[in-house]
């Protein structure tokens, strides 16, 4: 099986149930954006940081190939079965988090991006989901889907910004605290 297929070569792509739309549609930088976001996962993944979040961080990936096929699913022409989020995924994050800030300082300031470089991946990985979120918001306006998708990629920004505190804390590096002028 080759791996190019030349059916793009025009500027099209096919979604799941196989309309033809354009590269630019909102569905494909809304997918996109989550495959670019799950690439940075992969590289907080292969990181030096503890095998439970690993483990976690594998998870993540999996979901968020779930959300990319809920996002490239044009569900009006297609009968595939595709698999779907639960209530559970996001309840995975929460839990998470939460053994995370059983031990992180309390948050006193906001925090700059950055501080070790695992932290930094974690920040712009973050930065990516917020981007994947709000893609999808506007995706939602005009084809609704499931409203776990949004809600799993507003709890994952949030996962990361803890995992780089946590990070940040296990490596023994300060936070960059932000002390704004005034």
């Amino acid at each position: 099986m080759k791996i190019y297929t030349k059916t793009g070569d025009k500027g099209q792509t096919s979604l799941i149930g196989g309309t033809r739309v354009p590269k630019y549609a909102l569905r494909i930088e809304a997918y996109g954006t989550v495959d670019e976001l799950n690439s940075y996962i992969g590289l907080i993944k292969d990181q030096e940081i503890p095998d439970s979040d690993k483990l976690i961080l594998k998870e993540i990936q999996d979901r968020l190939f779930t959300i990319g096929s809920v996002l490239a699913t044009d569900k009006e022409n297609s009968r595939i079965k595709i698999p779907d989020l639960h209530d559970e995924d996001v309840m995975l994050l929460e839990k998470e988090m939460d053994k995370m800030n059983e031990f992180l300082p309390p948050l006193k300031h906001f925090v700059l991006p950055g501080g070790n470089q695992i932290a930094s991946f974690c920040h712009i990985a973050r930065c990516v989901c917020r981007r994947a979120e709000r893609n999808t918001v506007h995706l939602m306006e005009e084809s609704p889907m499931d409203e776990n998708v949004v809600i799993y990629l507003n709890r994952l920004s949030d996962y990361l910004f803890t995992l780089s505190r946590k990070v940040i804390l296990i490596n023994k590096n300060e936070e960059n605290k932000w002390i704004p002028r005034v």
